[in-house]
């Protein structure tokens, strides 16, 4: 084909399979192509990318060009349409990691204040005498029963309840006054 071939004429024998047409109107519109992404994206590693994309697509794409205008205003809102279809998803993506960094920046906050409680139980229980200390290890840190914590202690269930009870009435007088200094 000789470079005097309109484009419309190229593009029908592209349509057919003629490999030589389609190389020849890449040729001649490339540059076409990659100012325009060039101009829409700002950067050349974005518009060589997107022009590469449309040149790969394009043999598909030829079937749907009806010659109703110039094969240059269809090329140009094909490339039009493919950077604003790349600029989207990137929008999309950038919106999806932000929502994943709340997300992440929720379970840190949330990580920390469960972090900060169990410090701070763990500074009040310091302040338990020794027998409250173990029957709480061995009812809520070892999960026991309140029947097998006593055979463990030695006393009885009742009194393994009522320490139980006592430990919490304590944690929450120091939790009032901590919150009382606060």
């Amino acid at each position: 084909m000789r470079m005097e071939t309109s484009d419309e004429d190229l593009v029908r024998a592209a349509v057919q399979g003629d490999a030589q047409a389609f190389q020849i109107l890449i040729n001649r519109h490339y540059d076409l192509i990659f100012r325009l992404a060039f101009k829409t994206f700002g950067n050349r590693a974005d518009a060589e990318d997107l022009a590469q994309d449309i040149c790969t697509r394009l043999p598909h794409k030829l079937c749907s060009f009806r010659a109703e205008a110039r094969f240059t205003t269809w090329l140009y809102r094909v490339t039009l349409n493919a950077a604003t279809d790349r600029l989207r998803s990137r929008q999309t993506r950038a919106r999806a990691n932000n929502n994943w960094g709340e997300v992440e920046q929720m379970q840190r906050a949330e990580t920390a204040e469960k972090q900060a409680e169990l410090d701070w139980l763990s500074r009040a229980m310091t302040h338990l005498p020794d027998d409250l200390r173990q029957t709480v290890a061995l009812v809520l840190g070892e999960d026991l029963t309140h029947a097998v914590a006593a055979g463990v202690l030695g006393i009885s269930e009742g009194t393994v309840s009522w320490r139980m009870s006592e430990v919490k009435r304590i944690l929450r007088a120091m939790a009032k006054e901590q919150e009382r200094i606060e």
